[in-house]
């Protein structure tokens, strides 16, 4: 596993492609929809051609089938909102420097209405509402929420290398060949994908059924025969997060929290929500001052789902390194 979250069963299943079927398309939708050509000179963004893909609600199951091999990241914006036009070729700018490990898909909810309404009840399980623009990792046909908004660059290419890490976690290493004009070293040769040790192998199938508590066993296995095996500890954070947050109602467990300030177990639970959610400075924020204000066994519970955030996110992290600090502090 890695930094990354691997989308909960809840979010797994939630995507309806029915309205997207690539049966139903007209036969001048369906010539668009072929992918872009796989070298070349940039296109009119300056953009490597092939980078960035421009979906309609008829050509975006041909491209969720492409991220078998390579990852993407769906940014979902609007038209009729100025401010959201710019974000794909923003994000795809930055995806510029990772060597066609990753393609960006814009749609435009404006004239793709269905792809929003696939994704409705993602959005809505990962950020507490329906939100535009959004972003979205898709990794096998699976959607990672990255983030709502508007973020700054750095923070965008930082969610780009957590997905791209989580790809490779994941056997996803094939590349988009970018030409001469993308990034050195995109082949358009997928590598080779390295096997996953059995019991990693047990806990993603687990993971695929639904069946959390197989996944928890399975990593737990596996560290009890590897207590160094860094990837089997990220994995079993994950999980835990997953199971924690499969149920609940987002916006009941926001209302709980905004309504009592002390209660620790409502101000976990919205941290597991946001660190899901992609909000993961705020989730750390959340919890260091909750172990400021809380004492004896409460500052201790929030300290260790603190550190088991940690975990989830990853120690590579910066925001990680800059929490282990901010708790430090508010420690001692």
């Amino acid at each position: 596993m890695s930094s990354t979250p691997t989308p909960p069963a809840g979010i797994r299943g939630a995507i309806d492609l029915s309205a997207l079927s690539a049966s139903s398309r007209s036969a001048p939708e369906a010539a668009s929809a072929a992918p872009a050509s796989a070298a070349g000179a940039p296109d009119a963004s300056g953009l490597p051609e092939g980078l960035l893909v421009e979906v309609t609600d008829a050509t975006f199951s041909e491209v969720m089938n492409r991220t078998l091999q390579v990852p993407a990241v769906l940014v979902i914006w609007s038209s009729a909102h100025p401010q959201t036009v710019g974000l794909a070729e923003r994000v795809a700018g930055i995806a510029a420097g990772l060597e066609g490990r990753v393609f960006v898909v814009s749609a435009d909810v404006q004239t793709s209405p269905a792809i929003l309404q696939a994704f409705q009840p993602v959005i809505v399980q990962a950020f507490g509402q329906l939100t535009v623009p959004v972003t979205f990792g898709l990794l096998q046909g699976q959607p990672v929420p990255l983030f709502p908004g508007l973020p700054p660059d750095e923070e965008i290419r930082a969610v780009l290398d957590q997905l791209v890490q989580a790809a490779v976690q994941n056997g996803i290493t094939g590349r988009v060949d970018l030409g001469p004009a993308g990034a050195a070293g995109g082949s358009g040769q997928e590598d080779e994908l390295p096997a996953l040790p059995p019991l990693h192998q047990e806990a993603y199938d687990a993971i695929d059924r639904g069946d959390f508590d197989g996944a928890v066993a399975a990593y737990e296995r596996a560290l009890a025969a590897d207590p160094k095996d860094h990837d089997a500890e990220l994995g079993l954070a994950q999980v835990r997060l997953m199971q924690r947050t499969s149920d609940v109602d987002p916006q009941a467990v926001r209302a709980a929290a905004a309504a009592a300030p002390e209660d620790v177990d409502a101000q976990l639970a919205v941290a597991d929500l946001d660190v899901l959610g992609g909000h993961v400075v705020d989730a750390f924020t959340r919890l260091i001052d909750t172990v400021k204000a809380s004492e004896g066994v409460d500052r201790d519970r929030a300290r260790t789902h603190l550190l088991e955030l940690f975990n989830v996110v990853g120690n590579h992290d910066e925001r990680v390194r800059k929490g282990r600090t901010a708790l430090m502090n508010a420690l001692f």
